[in-house]
């Protein structure tokens, strides 16, 4: 399962928003692709579509849809967002990582 603090919600609520999407009954797609100075990195979207091979949580009201491929890496995430001036904008806190970058966009296992 993936969490969402309640400061990423109300941020991932405003920009659903903002790009025409609803939080009540669109995603937000949190994948994992190759890439990023530590060999994984995040993929963070909107999506009005469940995929077949989707894994779909809800956390703080939020809906996540998860590629099977991907859930291993994510378990136990959190979302976190952290704003102002040195903020970084969306933080995933993943307790799999055993190595991430300075930015915090990548990782590795």
């Amino acid at each position: 399962m993936i969490q969402v603090s309640d400061t990423a919600k109300k941020k991932i609520i405003d920009l659903m928003k903002d790009d025409g999407y609803d939080a009540a009954i669109d995603y937000v797609r949190v994948g994992v692709k190759s890439g990023g100075c530590s060999g994984l990195s995040y993929d963070l979207k909107f999506d009005k579509n469940k995929g077949e091979d989707d894994k779909i949580f809800e956390d703080n009201e939020i809906k996540i849809a998860v590629e099977k491929k991907s859930f291993l890496y994510l378990a136990g995430t959190i979302l976190e967002f952290s704003g102002g001036l040195n903020g970084k904008g969306f933080v995933f806190n993943n307790p799999n990582a055993n190595r991430t970058c300075g930015c915090g966009e990548s990782f590795s296992l």
